[in-house]
């Protein structure tokens, strides 16, 4: 037990460190492009390239890891209330994608202007890394994610045990990973690549598309928000104005903690002052703290258009379109690791958009600077979920709160996504 609450608060405390911690990288990078020498770039450059090989060979293996546990565990407990609550939150994770989506396409093209526009982010500089370490993947992506989704229904719908053991097993692992590799070094990654941009002159372009994009998501997060709760409103007959209004509560304290764990007592209290039964909201809030990312779709949608734009790349709603629906599905799936969202995201930028190594630094660095709106939203989002879900079982019998939602795993008993 003691073992397991120091790894908690290890989880904790890197996610409190590391917003702080990429602001710093990203200054020190923008500084120290300014007067450092080719040479002593260079090593940084290396230092990138091999990180950058390891992100490409774990990438697979994070989603077969992470994926196909979370699928398992999701459909292991399948009843009415699980299924409409998981409808629900998969149902507005897309329409916050595809918002977002409208609303970039409207705006992005007179936000975003061919003076923002650079040639590649990979190519910032001529300057080459001092040698480079290869680290093929096992699989491509594609594949990764067909395993993965084929493992996880298919645990789902069987009696055995070995199988879920031995990917839990390995999901513990790719979390630690995740903990104590990739978070850890993702500050020193993204001071290289930020570097980089500083020594190529496109570190100006991006800090200020960056400015620009962090404004708009703001407003696209408090118009989705009202949306949400206007649909709660109408199903269950209650004025979506005092809903939002006894939902801010939840909103600042997720604003300042970062973190959808320590928000969960604050969210049950505000839930049950909207009227929902106290069963209801003890099922609803613990499980769409796992499975609800409304804000956090939407932030990866506008960040990854916003790059596609800035590289001059054509946008197909077709191939956004897809990249939505499995974006919802497989962070469903992601464990309740600091950044686990945009971890999860990584494979299908890098396989449905094309997404480089620059590109995937690029969207974390951009994803943490605001953790804090995405986690506001996905809480707060749960309310309205409560809400119509306790309006379409008022009549019915209630399914006990006791069933453990996805991903729980040790140190995590409840399966919370931390941020």
């Amino acid at each position: 037990m003691l073992k397991f609450k120091k790894r908690k608060l290890l989880k904790l405390r890197l996610k409190w460190g590391l917003l702080p911690a990429v602001i710093a990288a990203i200054i020190a990078g923008v500084v120290c492009g300014l007067f450092f020498p080719d040479w002593l770039t260079r090593v940084f450059v290396t230092i990138n390239g091999i990180f950058g090989n390891f992100l490409g060979f774990i990438i697979p293996l994070l989603i077969i890891g992470l994926v196909a546990p979370g699928i398992a565990e999701l459909g292991r407990s399948a009843g009415k209330l699980l299924f409409i609550t998981t409808a629900l939150a998969y149902g507005f994770t897309l329409a916050s994608g595809f918002f977002s989506y409208a609303v970039a396409d409207i705006t992005y093209p007179w936000l975003i202007t061919a003076a923002d526009r650079v040639t590649s982010f990979g190519e910032a500089v001529a300057l080459k890394p001092y040698f480079t370490i290869p680290m093929p993947p096992m699989m491509d992506v594609m594949t990764a994610l067909v395993l993965a989704f084929t493992l996880g229904l298919g645990m789902a719908s069987i009696p055995g045990t070995r199988l879920k053991g031995a990917l839990q097993d390995f999901r513990d692992i790719i979390d630690r990973v995740i903990v104590s590799v990739i978070i850890p070094v993702l500050p020193l990654y993204i001071f290289g690549i930020f570097l980089n941009m500083t020594v190529g002159g496109q570190v100006a372009t991006v800090l200020g598309v960056f400015a620009k994009i962090i404004v708009l998501i703001f407003a696209i997060t408090a118009v989705m928000l009202f949306l949400q709760f206007l649909l709660a409103g109408a199903v269950a007959g209650k004025n979506p104005f005092f809903m939002l209004k006894t939902m801010m509560v939840s909103y600042m304290t997720a604003l300042g903690t970062q973190s959808s764990a320590a928000t969960i007592p604050v969210n049950l209290k505000q839930v049950e002052k909207l009227g929902v039964k106290k069963e209801i909201a003890g099922f609803v809030v613990p499980l769409c703290a796992t499975i609800h990312l409304s804000g956090s779709t939407m932030k990866i949608v506008a960040c990854s258009m916003a790059i596609f734009l800035m590289t001059g790349h054509p946008i197909h709603f077709t191939q956004y379109a897809g990249f939505i629906f499995m974006l919802g599905i497989t962070m469903v799936a992601a464990p309740g690791v600091p950044g686990g969202a945009i971890m999860a995201a990584l494979g299908i930028l890098q396989s449905m958009l094309g997404f480089g190594e620059a590109e995937l630094g690029l969207m974390i660095a951009l994803y943490i600077a605001m953790d804090s709106f995405g986690t506001a939203c996905n809480v707060t989002g749960d309310g309205s979920i409560a809400v119509i879900v306790d309006k379409l079982y008022s009549r019915r019998p209630i399914v006990p709160a006791s069933v453990p939602p996805a991903s729980a795993q040790p140190g995590n008993p409840q399966g919370i996504r931390i941020g």
